[in-house]
């Protein structure tokens, strides 16, 4: 008696423990809380995806876009890349004593940060050229690799690439298991995100769009190299996220997600299109576990996305809200 009741028991939890584990399994989306933003994106892609459907979308049609600053990994305090610039001129300096008396390098040696931000869009791209151009594509991508393996965030002291969303993070992978192409579209530098998209979001290099700097082709020691320039390409940013996503990519996307009003244009051109689309913004509400910051911010201002948003269609997510963890090493 004691021991058919023992396998009773045994039997129970064993089929109470596959219940949970298949429910868990059938969560596509399991950081993000319950709610209206999770239940309209998994709407969305059952609708685009399920064959028969009015809203059905061919797997070649079904094209996602992402920013990353601020939308896929953080962007506070200030943007990673201006980041690893400063840190690559520190690293430069002992090649250039000039710059102990030429600004901006005058103040990124001292650490005056505010009065290098202040030396504008001309500070800016004297930084750029000293950082990014006049070496190959190699040397550039070797740099920014070995500045990932050892550079830390101020806040959280984790590496950059691991200051990632990690429900943005299963939503990539959500899209993809539906038959979406996933690409990133960004106001950062293309070449610098080449260097850990796929590894950090599963998209690979051919698959980032970004602003960029011409190149020229030249044989440098025997060997065929592409030299970067130091001169604009594109800036993918606000009316130029449209223009690079029609030049790289050549589809106009069915589903967009950003964060700021740099993204405005990408999401209205997304959901401009005719048949199923889908407008994603993330806003930044949470404080504590990452930063709360919309409308007067210095960077990833929200402001116009928020404003129209509603009449536009567009799905804002609640950080704070909708968000059970913000980063992969989060505890729930």
């Amino acid at each position: 008696m004691q021991f058919a009741m023992t396998q009773r028991l045994l039997l129970i939890l064993i089929c109470g423990l596959v219940v949970a584990t298949t429910a868990a399994a059938a969560d596509p989306l399991p950081s993000w809380n319950d709610g209206p933003t999770k239940e309209a994106i998994v709407g969305f892609v059952e609708n685009v995806t399920k064959s028969g459907s009015p809203d059905f979308v061919p797997e070649n049609q079904r094209i996602a876009t992402f920013d990353n600053d601020g939308n896929l990994w953080s962007e506070q305090p200030v943007y990673f890349q201006l980041i690893y610039a400063l840190d690559q001129v520190k690293k430069m300096a002992p090649e250039h004593p000039e710059w102990k008396t030429q600004e901006p390098f005058a103040s990124i040696l001292r650490g005056d940060t505010a009065k290098v931000m202040a030396s504008g869009k001309e500070g800016l791209m004297k930084i750029l050229a000293a950082t990014h151009t006049n070496m190959t594509a190699e040397e550039f991508q070797a740099n920014v690799a070995d500045w990932l393996k050892t550079a830390r965030h101020p806040k959280t002291n984790r590496p950059y690439n691991e200051m990632i969303y990690q429900p943005m993070l299963e939503l990539l992978g959500y899209l993809r298991a539906n038959g979406f192409k996933t690409f990133i579209v960004s106001g950062g530098g293309v070449d610098f995100m080449r260097v850990f998209a796929e590894q950090t979001y599963g998209i690979p290099p051919d698959q980032v769009v970004g602003s960029s700097l011409k190149a020229k082709y030249e044989v440098k020691n025997g060997k065929p190299v592409i030299i970067k320039l130091p001169e604009i390409n594109l800036v993918d940013d606000k009316e130029g996220k449209p223009v690079g996503i029609h030049q790289y990519i050549g589809q106009r996307p069915i589903f967009a997600s950003g964060n700021s009003d740099g993204d405005y244009q990408m999401l209205e051109w997304t959901t401009a299109g005719e048949g199923p689309r889908f407008g994603l913004i993330l806003h930044h509400t949470d404080g504590k576990r990452e930063w709360a910051y919309d409308r007067d911010s210095h960077i990833g201002q929200l402001n116009k996305g928020l404003d129209d948003a509603s009449k536009k269609g567009w799905v804002v997510i609640d950080m704070q809200k909708d968000w059970k963890v913000v980063y992969p090493f989060d505890k729930p």
